[in-house]
């Protein structure tokens, strides 16, 4: 931890962490208003088929129902899908994307029709009485199959809607070199978001004729979207943001905002719409399930020569941000390794099960999962030490990447790796059916945006003339203390307490735009957007307060509400010259010269892909670390019991300790999920695991204390050298078990999660062997 800052590094406590607690925040499904309706969507029971017949005459005519919306009511309810950053003409980029299906569907869940009624019930039996008759089509569930040229089509003529490829060096000439090879497939599963808080919000028309909608949301500029959709200029419609109760990509993309919009629209009445959790388990997205084969060749010495990887990823039945997931793929695909020969073929595929789109981790972990179980196995054909084998290919600050990209930040992955592996502390002992193992990995993922987009971010910050300071950013504070680190910033640079700093976050129309929650981009572009507009307002203070005193401004500091002399500038003459903070901003009222900034943080940028080859510099910057986890495996059932654990990752600078540690302890714990009980499963397009007693995630039993060691290189893109932390801290955690598991048992799972059915066949296997 630095010593040089009075706030940065230092733990923090949060703004909302009482009321969490105690359960007095208000989240978006608390809000009423007066006269509200309350919505319901009325959802597809097929996979593939088209609409013969809807009837909504008999759900209108049920007492109490005041509106009900088919895509005959939507003003604009298709338009072409430009997925944005997907540059190169590969495959079907003109998918049409319906906010209600009019005469098709293409996944079980998929919205059809919306209902408005007095209260929930009214509304629950008014979609009893919609009729629908369908007529069946031909439906294809495998991301693979679907790639065939005789595949039933989703969209068009196409299946595959992105392929990217990365080519480094001379594979088969790296291939050649290897004294050892390790060729293996792997597959990763749909993940389901699991967040506490459904996705939820309320939605009216004020006396000015705008749609405001207060609803939890990732990206509160998505009030654009719904302006598209009702035909609307965007200056009509207003996103208002509240305390979200948990994301990790759920509420990224589009959910309730355009249904809530279109039904105010049409009723004139205030409507609160909140999905079920049975809604939230099979009507949205899911992390995209991938199937990878991956080759990987080392010398006897135990330096990789060459890597060569096939990636399909299933995107569902629409183009959502799956081309943008495939780039993180195939760009991460290495791992944090230096391999002079690189092969990577990546596609996207369409098919009739749900859609896919955000998650934590987006793109990195499902190959993390595949890159660190070659580079155990690797070790083993090699007869060394895992983290000795790993240390001689470890990427560092000078080296290039695969797509050619220079390392120009610190990756401290030996010490990660190592304190990782200390933090365990000593090993425990199993017993006859019980073995015990241990397994670590490392990983590295990317913070910011892909650089061709060419990313902003805004802030505003002023000095009241009290001396307290307002910070306005559209960021939304997904409970990783978004609001808590612009605090933090602008009370440091501005000398004052946290406690004198308001932040004003989340409304499209009072807060200057500042992008996304996504990406684990908020640090690193809302904040140094803080940082920028904040020193301009410590310039404008320090220059008026030169002009009263007669002293250069680089002599004079701003601290603790007071402007005074340096101190190797201070001394018994010098002391007539100190200000108080109150005085020099009512000198500036005075003057005219308000003590204010919007500031605009503009990410680096490269321009386009323009192919479909990948090589050159995707992303700013990237975040290195490794966990670790002790397990004890029942060889008779193939129970996992996780005993220890333990996440190291260089952060950069830490803003705010507390949440540093959080973002990592949960990280872990979801990703622990992936990789050992989390399994989404659909069969011929249906979801069987839809709600939480089905579909498992971490509860506290699960798991053990999980160790964090934060590592500080201050080389970070990000505000004080900080670097992102929120998805970078889930990668590692499922190759991690996995490792531990095949150290336990002797046998290696490639197919997560690892469930004990899973284990349990793969002893058997081995045994039958």
């Amino acid at each position: 931890m630095s010593e040089q800052y009075r706030i940065i590094g230092k733990r923090i406590g949060g703004l909302d962490e009482k009321d969490k607690v105690l359960g007095n925040v208000i989240f978006a499904e608390d809000y009423t208003l007066p006269g509200m309706l309350h919505a319901r969507v009325f959802r597809s029971t097929r996979a593939s088929a088209l609409i013969k017949r809807l009837d909504l005459t008999r759900a209108k005519a049920l007492d109490g129902v005041v509106c009900v919306l088919s895509a005959e009511d939507v003003p604009n309810n298709e338009s072409v899908k430009n997925v944005v950053g997907q540059t190169t003409e590969v495959g079907l980029l003109e998918a049409t994307n319906q906010v209600l299906a009019r005469d098709r569907v293409r996944f079980y869940g998929e919205a059809i029709a919306l209902v408005a009624a007095e209260n929930l019930d009214i509304a629950e039996e008014a979609l009893e009485l919609i009729e629908i008759e369908y007529e069946d089509l031909p439906a294809i569930f495998d991301p693979l199959e679907a790639r065939k040229p005789g595949a039933p089509k989703i969209h068009g003529d196409n299946n595959i809607i992105s392929a990217w490829k990365i080519r480094k060096g001379d594979i088969e000439k790296g291939f050649a070199q290897a004294d050892v090879i390790v060729e293996k497939s792997y597959r990763t599963p749909r993940q389901e978001h699991a967040h506490i808080e459904p996705e939820s919000g309320v939605s009216w028309i004020d006396d000015m004729g705008v749609v405001n909608i207060r609803y939890a949301a990732q990206v509160i500029e998505h009030y654009r979207d719904v302006a598209a959709v009702l035909g609307l200029p965007d200056s009509r419609v207003r996103v208002i943001g509240t305390i979200i109760g948990g994301g990790f990509g759920g509420k990224e993309d589009i959910t309730v905002e355009i249904f809530l919009g279109l039904l105010a629209w049409k009723s004139g009445r205030p409507v609160k719409l909140t999905y079920t959790r049975e809604e939230m388990g099979f009507a949205r997205h899911k992390r995209p399930p991938y199937y990878l084969h991956y080759k990987t060749g080392a010398t006897k010495d135990g330096k990789l020569t060459a890597m060569e990887a096939k990636l399909v990823s299933d995107a569902g039945a629409y183009v959502y941000l799956s081309p943008w997931i495939l780039i993180y793929s195939t760009v991460h695909a290495t791992g944090p390794y230096f391999i002079p020969n690189v092969k990577v073929d990546a596609n996207s595929v369409l098919t009739n099960n749900i859609m896919t789109s955000a998650f934590r981790g987006f793109g990195g972990m499902e190959v993390a999962f595949a890159y660190e179980s070659q580079m155990d196995e690797l070790a083993r054909k090699l007869t060394m030490d895992p983290l000795e084998f790993r240390k001689k290919n470890f990427l560092k600050k000078g080296d290039e990447t695969a797509n050619f990209q220079t390392i120009t930040s610190e990756a401290l992955l030996p010490e990660a790796a190592s304190k990782a592996l200390a933090a365990l502390g000593g090993k425990g002992k199993g017993s006859k059916h019980k073995k015990v193992g241990r397994g670590f990995a490392c990983s590295w993922q990317s913070y910011g945006r892909m650089t061709y987009l060419h990313d902003t971010s805004n802030a505003w910050v002023n000095l009241e003339m009290d001396g307290s300071s307002v910070v306005r950013s559209g960021i939304p504070d997904l409970g990783g203390g978004q609001r808590e680190s612009l605090r933090a910033i602008v009370a440091e640079i501005l000398g004052l307490k946290l406690d004198e700093v308001h932040v004003i976050s989340t409304d499209s129309q009072v807060t200057p735009p500042a992008g996304t929650v996504t990406a684990t981009r908020a640090l690193y572009m809302s904040g140094n957007a803080a940082r920028l507009a904040a020193e301009n307002v410590r310039k404008i203070i320090l220059d008026q307060a030169s002009a009263m005193v007669g002293v250069a401004p680089e002599k004079l500091k701003l601290k603790s509400k007071q402007v005074y002399l340096a101190e190797n500038q201070a001394g018994p003459e010098n002391q007539a010259k100190k200000l108080s903070l109150v005085e020099v901003i009512k000198s500036c009222a005075a003057q005219g010269k308000i003590p204010q900034s919007l500031a605009t943080f503009k990410a680096p940028f490269t321009e386009p892909i323009t192919t479909d080859l990948i090589r050159d510099p995707v992303f700013a910057d990237f975040t290195f670390g490794a966990q670790a986890a002790e397990v004890e495996v029942d060889t008779e059932t193939g129970e996992v019991k996780l005993l220890k654990y333990s996440t190291a990752y260089d952060i950069g600078q830490a803003i705010n300790l507390n949440r540093v540690e959080g973002q990592m302890e949960g990280g872990a714990a979801q990703g622990i999920g992936f990789g050992l009980m989390e399994d989404y499963i659909e069969e011929e397009g249906i979801p069987l695991t839809w709600n939480l007693h089905e579909y498992l995630v971490p509860t506290s039993k699960d798991l053990p204390d999980i160790e964090t060691v934060v590592l500080e290189s201050r080389s970070g893109k990000g505000p004080f050298g900080a670097k992102g932390i929120g998805e970078p801290a889930i990668t590692a955690a499922a190759p991690a078990v996995i490792n531990a598991i095949r150290d336990a048992i002797g046998v290696r799972i490639y197919h997560v999660p690892a469930t004990a059915e899973r284990i349990f066949r793969a002893l058997k296997g081995k045994r039958e062997k």
